[in-house]
């Protein structure tokens, strides 16, 4: 875990401030949305490049495990996302479409750290992490079209060209460059360990464009953001207690338990915050919740960790 990624919450705070400080000149703020797009897919291309999914089948050598996974986070996960936005949030569209992107969206990097730290099985984490991406970007769209298609927020035209430009592009990109570069270990190894810290820079470059251009509106909208914690929370815990009966059910070793937990606790923010800040520009707010969302998600997975911990600890004893 490298200093950028220690201080990941701090920098995208300081992103926030910083793109509402610079909004304030007329200049910036009247040509801050058109960096948005470019700094986004480069993030992603990069994301993508870091990620081997040229090893997808690796997963299916745990066929118990990954099962278990997938069922959870694209299954379970995103009805219980919907539950809770229909109850917390159904009269605010914005924060219900926000909640239920970033829900949806399992994460791909910062889950294997806390899995470290919880005694889990970092291996199988791993393998599970090309299956994660690949599905999230194919059954993100069709989530929203589900559960969001009513609130009128959501216009399909638009949401497919969105995901095209900031997602599938980047994606296949990616593919690409690995394809170009197979033969060439070492190079690729290099260009993949150097490019590391660039996606939190250029995801933190979006963050202050997006809030330099909106950074008004969202802030005189900021009461709304309280509505989020309660389900934030009620997410999390529920999750934790299903993860962990599910583990059980499925007699996992501990190690496996906490690795299930955490690979279906994590939330990938940045790709749903790709997609919010494409696909609803108009929808500032949306964007916004998938900002909080890390700020809130860091510190209760640092909680949970622990708690994970406690439960190794006393089921040894």
């Amino acid at each position: 875990m490298n200093l950028i990624e220690k201080l990941y919450t701090l920098i995208i705070f300081l992103a926030v401030v910083i793109g509402i400080s610079i909004g304030q000149a007329e200049l910036i703020r009247a040509n801050a949305e058109s960096f948005i797009m470019p700094l986004l897919a480069a993030m992603l291309y990069i994301t993508f490049l870091q990620i081997p999914i040229e090893d997808i089948k690796i997963a299916f050598k745990n066929i118990k495990f990954t099962y278990t996974s997938i069922i959870i986070n694209f299954v379970w996960t995103p009805i219980l996302a919907w539950l809770l936005a229909m109850v917390f949030l159904g009269d605010t569209p914005t924060l219900y479409i926000g909640f239920i992107m970033l829900m949806v969206t399992p994460c791909t990097d910062w889950y294997l750290i806390f899995t470290g730290i919880a005694k889990g099985n970092v291996a199988l984490s791993t393998a599970i992490l090309p299956l994660n991406l690949i599905l999230q970007v194919i059954l993100l769209p069709i989530y929203l079209l589900i559960f969001g298609r009513t609130t009128g927020v959501i216009e399909l035209e638009f949401l497919i060209e969105s995901i095209l430009a900031v997602l599938i592009i980047p994606l296949v990109l990616a593919v690409l460059t690995k394809i170009l570069l197979k033969t060439k270990n070492q190079l690729r190894e290099s260009l993949v360990s150097n490019l590391s810290v660039l996606p939190i820079v250029f995801l933190s470059f979006a963050i202050a464009a997006m809030f330099a251009s909106q950074g008004q509106l969202l802030l005189n909208h900021l009461d709304l953001l309280w509505k989020m914690t309660i389900p934030v929370l009620l997410f999390f815990i529920i999750n934790l207690f299903f993860s962990q009966r599910a583990g059980q059910l499925m007699r996992f070793p501990n190690s496996d338990r906490a690795s299930l937990s955490l690979t279906t606790l994590a939330r990938n923010s940045p790709i749903a915050l790709a997609i919010a800040m494409t696909a609803f520009p108009d929808q500032p707010l949306i964007a916004l919740t998938l900002v909080v969302g890390p700020l809130l998600e860091l510190p209760i997975l640092a909680v949970i960790t622990h708690i994970l911990l406690f439960i190794t600890k006393e089921k040894r004893i």
